[in-house]
């Protein structure tokens, strides 16, 4: 039970049911790449705002982001 391999099956064993839950569905993706991209700006931002020169100004920007994000997401054009 302690070597890499017995952790591993008790790790199987502990999330079997969500992976029967995940394959029962046929609609999830298998793949979490689209979402990791999205989230991917604020990311980068984030260390932007460190630098930012007030705390609303750092807020305005999270805002901001947000905002565009979210337009992305439902496909709108967030310039327009």
């Amino acid at each position: 039970p302690q070597s890499l391999l017995g952790r591993a099956l008790t790790y199987l064993r502990e999330q079997w049911t969500k992976l029967v839950r995940y394959l029962e569905n046929g609609d999830w993706p298998a793949s979490n790449n689209p979402c990791e991209n999205s989230i991917r700006p604020f990311v980068v931002a984030r260390k932007g705002f460190l630098f930012a020169d007030t705390v609303a100004g750092a807020h305005a920007s999270a805002n901001l982001f947000s905002l565009v994000e979210t337009c992305k997401a439902n496909g709108i054009d967030p310039y327009r």
